[in-house]
Formats: structure tokens, sequence, C-alpha cells
């Protein structure tokens, strides 16, 4: 008989977000406790492997590091794959975080840098404050991106070390808060400038600070980890973790090689989730092998209407089916166009990467799945009970759902005013197990 997990709120809360957790507030996550609480509870045994096919910032992969479990994290964002490697450097790394950004720092001043016209830091920032943090950036990827990352086949960003990540992370913070004033009540949106002369214009000064003074808090947070740890055990020895950058849809995990599965899919809400961290991808474009725009197209939840025609699959379930005839019949202006072919191409590939999920799990593996539902106009997207109904067709067995009403960015929309509908939203946690 399997071990009844642990269900707490998958709601983050900022008040947790402290120490080194603290550099990792990205938007549409789960907290850390809430994933220990799960894997504690799961009973698994040392040589599990745990998969979170829509890892985001590291959430999953870092808590199965830190109870000693082998996990694989999956992401299409470049930016998340960033973020999850710096997530997991070994409190043993310290002490050269600084020397490194002083280092970074002080080549600025004798290798100066001429920046491209095209520099898509451009869009924010005016010339010689772009030419600031590209020049940070440049001196970040010169001394500790190597012939691994960027090998003769291509650039391989699932492969930067943990020390370069976590420098990269501090510079995305940098600029994030350099460009608090173009932030939005959007959360995760940071506005373009209307005009040129709109752009940020911070001095030399100010960002070397922002950029060290990142870098001294989270060595300062990794210090003060390594002694939590040598207090619990000087035996505590973290679990290797792999990151890769790929489309869940298409994903090369081998069959029958995953015995947990903890993730929350993109929420069928529009938020653009390569938008959200458009200034983090200007900062990484000399790595980048796409570029954004061409990236938002392979998302989960694209804005941007699929090249391709879909239609709707019977294995999408009855309730996705039902909620789609509605939407296209919706009286408001591009519903039966533009909305309802890109939420055509959300289900698509939300069906196609459960049955990737499904393929890489062991029999009497388990999956939890963080969804939450939403409305399009005052038509109810219920996606937990979509979710359900796919992950059965898929294959898994549905044992039993939590649900948990939180506040709803939606309900910041004047337009939702037009409407009847609820306030909030229900985030519900979704329990499946493969049969034998």
């Amino acid at each position: 008989m399997q071990a009844r997990l642990k269900i707490g709120s998958p709601k983050r809360n900022k008040r947790l977000q402290t120490g080194w957790e603290g550099f990792f507030p990205y938007y549409a996550g789960f907290p850390e406790q809430f994933v220990r609480d799960i894997l504690e509870s799961a009973k698994l045994g040392a040589d599990s492997v745990v998969l979170d096919p829509w890892n985001g910032s590291g959430t999953t992969t870092y808590a199965s590091s830190q109870l000693g479990l082998k996990s694989i994290g999956i992401d299409l964002n470049p930016v998340m794959i960033i973020v999850a490697r710096a997530r997991l450097l070994p409190p043993s790394e310290a002490d050269h975080l600084r020397p490194l950004a002083a280092s970074i720092l002080s080549q600025l001043r004798s290798t100066p840098l001429v920046i491209a016209t095209d520099d898509p830091l451009l869009s924010w920032f005016q010339p010689e404050a772009a030419r600031l943090v590209r020049g940070i950036e440049r001196n970040i990827r010169r001394s500790l991106v190597g012939g691994i990352t960027k090998s003769p086949d291509g650039i391989h960003l699932d492969k930067i070390s943990g020390t370069a990540a976590t420098l990269y992370v501090a510079l995305f913070a940098a600029c994030r808060r350099l460009a608090v004033s173009l932030k939005s009540s959007n959360p995760t949106w940071i506005k373009l400038p209307k005009e040129d002369d709109d752009r940020l214009d911070p001095t030399a000064y100010a960002i070397a600070h922002q950029f060290a003074q990142n870098v001294r808090g989270m060595s300062d947070a990794l210090a003060a980890k390594q002694l939590i740890e040598d207090a619990a055990g000087a035996d505590f020895t973290a679990a290797a973790s792999t990151i890769q950058l790929s489309d869940t849809a298409n994903m090369t995990v081998p069959a029958s090689s995953v015995d947990f599965v903890l993730t929350s899919p993109p929420y069928c809400t529009r938020i653009d989730y390569t938008a959200a961290t458009r200034v983090e991808l200007a900062v990484l474009g000399p790595l980048l092998k796409v570029k954004p725009r061409d990236l938002g197209r392979q998302m989960i939840g694209s804005v941007q209407v699929p090249q391709s025609m879909i239609e709707i699959d019977e294995s999408w379930g009855r309730t996705c089916s039902s909620f789609l005839a509605g939407l296209k019949a919706h009286p408001s202006k591009a519903s039966g166009g533009y909305y309802y072919k890109t939420h055509l191409d959300y289900f698509d590939k939300i069906c196609r990467s459960l049955g990737r999920v499904t393929a890489a799990l062991k029999p009497r593996g388990r999956a939890v799945f963080v969804v939450q539902d939403s409305y399009y106009k005052d038509i109810h997207n219920d996606l937990p009970q979509i979710l359900k109904e796919m992950g059965t067709e898929a294959g898994l067995t549905f044992s039993n759902r939590e649900d948990f009403h939180l506040r709803s960015m939606s309900d910041i929309n004047p337009g939702r005013k037009n409407y009847k509908r609820p306030a909030g939203a229900t985030e519900s946690v979704l329990c499946f197990t493969k049969p034998d």
C-alpha cells in the first residue's frame, strides 16, 4: 500500500522566501516546504528519481537534492534553466563568489566594450547603461562559460556551471531592480519604455553596486546555509540533479525511469511566460539559440496563433471539448478566431506532454500536478477537471484531489467586471498513479 501524501497549500508565501531562497522569487511556483512535505511523505527509496517536467525556478529539483533524491528538471525557458542551475550551487562555493564578482567588475575598466546597435538590452536601457550591463555579462561569459557549455556543436545552457549561473542570476536581479520603475500591476511584467528617451539610464556606480550587492547577499546566504547543514550533520550530501533545456511535449526522459512526478504545468491564464522573463532573456542574448519571439511560440500558453491547424482530440476529454465549444461560440471579439486557436494550441501541447510524462513514469509510480482554474470571459475553464480527464486518457489512475482557494491575478483586470463570475481562483493538487 502506498504512503499517504502530505499535501499543504501550494501557494507561495513571500514571507518564507528568505536567505538563499529569497534570490529566486520568480512567479508561478510552489513553495519549497510544499515539495518537501510531499516527497518526505511519499517514502521514496534512496535510488528514486523525481521528475519535474515544468521545473521553472527549480523548487522541485532543489528540494529533491536536499532530501538526497535524484531529480530531473525540464524547462524550455533558458532563463529558468539558469535559475534552477544556480539554485543547486553547493554552499561550499560561497567563499569565491565575491572575488569573482570583483574580478568581473574590474575587467570593465581594463577591457571596455562597444555595444552592438541591435543589442536587446537597448530596449530598456540607454546606450551607456546597456553597454555596462553587457560588459558585466560578457565578463561572466568569458571567465566562467567554457567549452562544455559553448561546444563546437552549439550552445548548451543546461550544462552551465552553478557558479556561472549564480552570477547570471545576480545580474538578472540587478536589472530587475534597476527596472523597478517599469513594473506593472502584473507581477510577471516589466513594460517596454514607450519612447527611447524613457529608457533607463542608471549610473555606472548604480549598476556595479547593485550587481556586487546581489553577489554579496548570495554569498552570505550560502555561507549561512552551510552553517545550518554543518549543524545538522557533516555527512550531508546533496543528491544529483539534471537540468534539461527541452520542450516537455518532446522531452527525452527514458521510458519507465521515473518514480515520482511533482510539477505545475503552465496555467491557461494567458500569462506569457517568455515575456515575463524578457529582461533576463535580453541579458542572455549572446548565449541564446532562439529568438525570444520564436521561443514564445514554442511555450505552452503561447499568446501567438499556432502556425499549423489543430483539431480537438477526443483524448482531451469532455470538459475540455465543452469549454472550447463555448469559447468558440462566445459573442465577444476574436473568441472564435484568435482566442480559440491559442487555446487549441495550449491543450494540444498539454496533452502531448502528459503522454510523455506517463511514459517516463515507472509502473506504480506517482504523479502530482498543481493546476489552477480560470475563466474566459464568463466561461469556466475548469483546468483541474480537464487535467484529470487528460491524465486518465494518458493511462494514469486518478487517486485524489485537494483544492485551495486563492486570489487570482485576473481579478485586477478591469474587464472582468463586465462578466458574472466568482472572485479568486481554485488551485488544485491532483494525484495520480501509473498502473502496473
